[in-house]
């Protein structure tokens, strides 16, 4: 008797999908510190966890995070904590709100006890060099929460966003008016990583800083990215899939906050000012949200605002974060040593 086999196809579960996902860094400083490949890894992981998140409820049993924020957070702090536990892991917040990290002892010796202690560090700081200090000295992952140049986990964020509501990244156009701050910043970093198109307009004077505008425009001439600047907001509107703003003042520049409500005005996202970007075109923001500043009510309180999508968003691609550096097996890329 002849026996033929039939072929048989094995499905794979979300979390060995997952298992074949790494990255090359053991920390998220900045959103450089990611390959293309990368950034679009932890995006399809965020998706994933998003799609089917009880098949992860046990991803991170027995882990331990560190939270220390020098500054005030709604959606950072809670996205983490609720992040972390949904993977089965606890954290520990650290309030520094009252004095910097470095006050009491020095940032490398910080590091070097919470590396004992735990098994990741999420930093919410001022000084950019505070971040990259503890993760220099510490073997254990250091995550940015914010510092005064880059939000990369917000960037992530607000490209999953993009690509839920239009696909194809590479033909996204994001237009970001106001400030050229450390949103701004990880905006334009994650466009040219993940191929997009971005235009930041601000008033002169208020430029991304040169060193992220060398770095973005390095890498977009790898991607087929385009990364322009411009004083003009309608010429940054114009043909824009999505458009972008952020406070006036950032968190430690409130005494300035009257000044550049002035020189900020010609960049308020209105309904005169949007209705230059595409018909389709969304509205996004990183909140906090001062209404009658950088954007009115009329706009941000629209149907075609996605804020809250956004902010939706910092808890998945937070946990494809915590995953990919936290997580054991080939999830994890091995720890270096700081002592070694």
């Amino acid at each position: 008797m002849r026996v033929t086999k039939a072929a048989t196809k094995i499905a794979v579960s979300p979390v060995q999908a997952a298992v074949q996902m790494s990255l090359r860094t053991s920390d998220f400083v900045s959103m450089a510190d990611l390959s293309p490949r990368e950034a679009a890894t932890v995006l399809d992981l965020a998706s994933l966890l998003k799609a089917k998140p009880k098949e992860f409820r046990d991803a991170l049993t027995g882990k331990q995070l560190v939270l220390i924020f020098e500054k005030p957070s709604l959606r950072t702090r809670v996205t983490f904590e609720a992040g972390m536990a949904a993977l089965g892991g606890t954290s520990l917040f650290m309030d520094q709100r009252g004095s910097r990290i470095s006050s009491r002892e020095e940032v490398r010796d910080v590091a070097r006890n919470l590396e004992r202690w735990v098994d990741g560090i999420v930093l919410r700081t001022y000084d950019h060099a505070t971040i990259t200090e503890i993760a220099e000295h510490a073997s254990i992952p250091v995550i940015n929460a914010l510092s005064d140049l880059e939000h990369p986990c917000q960037a992530l964020a607000d490209f999953l966003t993009l690509k839920e509501k239009f696909g194809d990244l590479c033909s996204v156009k994001l237009a970001y008016v106001g400030d050229g701050n450390n949103v701004a910043h990880s905006l334009m970093l994650a466009a040219a990583l993940l191929g997009s198109s971005i235009t930041i307009a601000t008033p002169a004077g208020f430029e991304p800083a040169l060193q992220i505008v060398l770095e973005a425009s390095e890498i977009a001439r790898k991607t087929g990215a385009r990364i322009e600047l411009t004083h003009d907001p309608v010429v940054a509107m114009r043909e824009a899939d999505a458009v972008y703003t952020d406070v006036w003042a950032s968190m430690g520049q409130e005494s300035e906050a009257d000044s550049r409500r002035s020189i900020f005005a010609p960049f308020q996202v209105n309904e005169k000012l949007f209705a230059q970007a595409a018909p389709h075109a969304i509205f996004m923001h990183c909140l906090p949200a001062h209404r009658g500043d950088e954007v009115t009510k009329a706009v941000i309180d629209s149907p075609r605002s996605v804020v809250f999508d956004q902010a939706e968003n910092r808890l998945h691609v937070q946990k494809a974060i915590l995953m990919l550096l936290l997580g054991d097996g080939s999830l994890r890329f091995p720890t270096r040593s700081a002592h070694a």
